[in-house]
């Protein structure tokens, strides 16, 4: 979540609520967040220097405006040149996608083609998993309970085929355009 604030910040100063109305507005299609969580994700990136607040009042009531600092850039563009790590790659992916237009040409192309790789490992694995499930012999009185779960597997496989086609010609794309096509 950190990540998601910094790229937020740097697109401009914001206030806690402020903070909290973007997620609530566009970012909780991938990234829920609750105001608790954000409170404490913004304390962990002011203890590692990666953002700083003023405070002022406003209508009588105290307010924190939270800005990225040089540290919580360079973190930011690491993290975007990082490799997509975690237990949800929709979420990771999707997180990077978003402020991909914070960053240059190459790195870009770099993000979506480590997408590209990262869902294509994941896609291997569930057919990996799915020609090995389809070996085993089911008991009659299993048949409906793995039927259904058989379904779960195969909408997992049909939901990495689409993302990877997806990446990949959005990285297609962006090649041809960061090249002057």
């Amino acid at each position: 979540m950190g990540n998601v604030i910094l790229g937020l910040l740097l697109l401009g100063p914001q206030t806690l609520y402020s903070l909290n109305k973007q997620f609530e507005q566009g970012i909780s299609l991938f990234y829920r967040a609750s105001y608790g969580s954000l409170q404490s994700a913004l304390k962990s990136l002011l203890a590692k220097g990666h953002v700083t607040f003023v405070e002022g009042i406003e209508r009588g009531r105290n307010k924190k405006t939270y800005s990225i600092t040089d540290a919580g850039a360079d973190a930011f563009h690491a993290w975007m040149r990082a490799p997509v790590a975690g237990g949800d790659l929709e979420v990771a992916a999707l997180s990077k996608l978003f402020f991909l237009g914070l960053v240059d040409d190459a790195t870009r192309v770099d993000v979506l083609d480590d997408v590209v790789a990262a869902i294509g490992r994941e896609r291997d694995e569930l057919e990996g998993f799915a020609a090995q499930l389809d070996t085993v012999d089911v008991p009659v009185e299993r048949h409906s309970v793995v039927r259904y779960q058989r379904a779960t597997l195969d909408y997992g496989l049909m939901a990495h085929r689409a993302g990877l086609e997806w990446f990949a010609a959005l990285a297609e794309d962006e090649r041809r355009r960061a090249s002057g096509e």
